[in-house]
């Protein structure tokens, strides 16, 4: 007796993917793989799973017709990456401003849930948009990544691009198209693993052609910038003075004779560089103590670079600038630079207001906050070189070193990294200064209080470096280069048209699917 099978049941069923995952499961999931992505990063070092952590994130949200659902799959991850990735901000919250250690966590946790966003948004419109492509997710992830460099004045950290600093066979990209061209080959990369399995082979090989390229550039050992011939010796003054006492009117004292011993066997070298805000006193109240170390450096042939707040009275008198500053004096002049991107909340309130940021200041209970500085400062000239400037935590921000290192012989940033202990932070930080070295060809120097101190090649390598939490002095030669890498020519601008193109090439391929083609 012959039995018929009735295929009504199986009518409308979908083959099992991440989106028969209950919502709480790839929520998990998500935030397990943004949990991880901070080891790909300093200090940590493991590279893979700067491509593993994306491909995971994507996997999830090509099983998913719902944007919605996706907005929160990519809120998850970018959680679960901000909240272990800048876990380093504790430190500064609890044991520098006093804050509980509840209070701290759950500050942490706002702030992870904010920055989520970005991730959450791209999420959402990558699977309402587009047609779920490896091209057009590493196109997302590229923009969201340039959005974090603005976007409320950014918060440009935790870059895929920035895991591969130290894989030279690849690094050679990123004098091309700085760090998020790196950022969208190993998105690709790891997107396209997915297809592969899926049998979609064409994605791997698009990204393998890509991989490919990009290693033959490495190996092509091309040279953008060149040396002029010239070299300039450095003392880089690492004092580790304790980030509470630091501010302490009582303390100032004894903080500027730190510096001052330091560097007294250090005079006749080119340059002695004293990090951000060596100088605890606003720069006027400071002036006789600056004048005679200027002097000193005049006598000894030296240039002498230090940071101090500097204060600039308005030409009617009716008010007062303060800057986060970095002042050069040799021979024949005496320069200042004024730091351009400020960090919120740290340096000045957003949408105005008055901040205690430096605490018993010349004696005031209160001070204003920082102002921002000029877009279109002149290099600082020492010793007749000139170097390209960033205080601390704009040099995380590419397109702002990248114009600030145009016509300079060598780049220098001075900062303080006591606010974050022993965490990772320093080392991300460090990490951050070595692709900007990659993406403008330039040296860097790096004057920090207590590390790390240290001096970096064009090619974004670590050659010389002072341990943290000590106090000594960096000496090392710096090689002046000239010429521009194509990114401080154009910028990030042909990879954000590049990334812009393929996010509407697929949003059009998905309008124009077939019904029966949409997922």
């Amino acid at each position: 007796m012959s039995q018929t099978i009735s295929h009504a049941p199986l009518r409308g069923r979908k083959p099992a993917t991440a989106k028969t995952f209950p919502l709480s499961l790839a929520m998990l999931i998500a935030l397990i793989a943004g949990l991880g992505f901070s080891l790909s990063l300093a200090p940590y070092y493991l590279y893979p799973i700067a491509i593993i952590s994306p491909m995971v994130l994507y996997a999830l949200l090509i099983g998913t017709d719902s944007a919605k659902r996706a907005f929160w799959i990519g809120e998850a991850y970018g959680f679960g990456t901000w909240a272990v990735g800048a876990f380093w901000l504790y430190t500064s919250i609890h044991e520098y401003g006093a804050v509980p250690s509840w209070a701290a966590y759950i500050l942490i946790g706002l702030m992870a849930l904010i920055m989520g966003l970005f991730h959450a948004v791209m999420s959402w419109a990558f699977v309402r948009f587009t047609a779920r492509q490896p091209l057009a997710f590493a196109g997302f992830w590229v923009v969201q990544e340039w959005a974090k460099t603005w976007l409320l004045t950014g918060f440009p950290w935790l870059f895929v691009g920035y895991a591969f600093t130290e894989v030279t066979w690849l690094n050679g990209l990123a004098p091309i198209t700085g760090v998020f061209g790196l950022s969208f080959l190993a998105v690709l990369f790891g997107a396209a693993t997915i297809e592969l399995f899926r049998h979609k082979g064409s994605y791997m090989l698009i990204s393998g052609v890509l991989t490919a390229i990009a290693a033959m550039t490495s190996l092509a050992n091309i040279t953008w910038t060149t040396p002029t011939g010239k070299s300039t010796s450095v003392s880089l003054v690492q004092g580790n003075i304790p980030q509470d006492l630091k501010w302490l009117a009582e303390y100032q004292m004894q903080t500027l004779g730190i510096y001052a011993e330091l560097s007294q066997s250090e005079w006749g070298r080119d340059i002695v560089i004293w990090p951000e805000a060596a100088i605890p006193l606003l720069q006027d109240d400071a002036w006789p103590f600056i004048a005679q170390v200027a002097n000193h450096a005049y006598e000894s042939n030296s240039a002498w670079v230090t940071g101090v707040p500097y204060r600039e009275i308005h030409q009617d008198g009716a008010g007062v600038d303060l800057y986060n500053s970095v002042m050069a004096f040799d021979d024949t002049q005496a320069g200042v630079y004024k730091k351009q991107r400020l960090v919120p909340f740290g340096e000045y309130i957003p949408f105005g207001g008055v901040l205690d940021i430096l605490p018993n200041l010349a004696g005031m209970q209160t001070v204003q906050g920082f102002s921002r500085g000029s877009d279109t400062q002149s290099p600082l000239i020492a010793n007749g070189e000139q170097m390209g400037l960033a205080i601390c935590y704009e040099v995380a921000y590419p397109d702002t070193t990248r114009r600030n290192a145009i016509g300079t012989d060598f780049l220098l940033t001075v900062s303080n990294d006591a606010w974050f202990g022993t965490s990772a932070g320093p080392m991300q930080h460090l990490q951050m200064v070595q692709m900007r070295s990659l993406e403008t060809g330039r040296y860097f120097v790096r004057a920090t209080n207590n590390g790390v101190t240290a001096i970096i090649n064009d090619k974004g390598q670590v050659i010389s470096s002072l341990p943290q939490f000590e106090r000594a002095v960096l000496r090392g030669d710096v090689p002046s280069m000239t010429g521009k890498t194509p990114y401080m020519a154009l910028g990030a601008y042909p990879i954000l048209f590049l990334s812009a193109l393929l996010i509407i090439l697929s949003a059009i391929a998905k309008h124009y699917s077939k019904p029966a083609h949409r997922r």
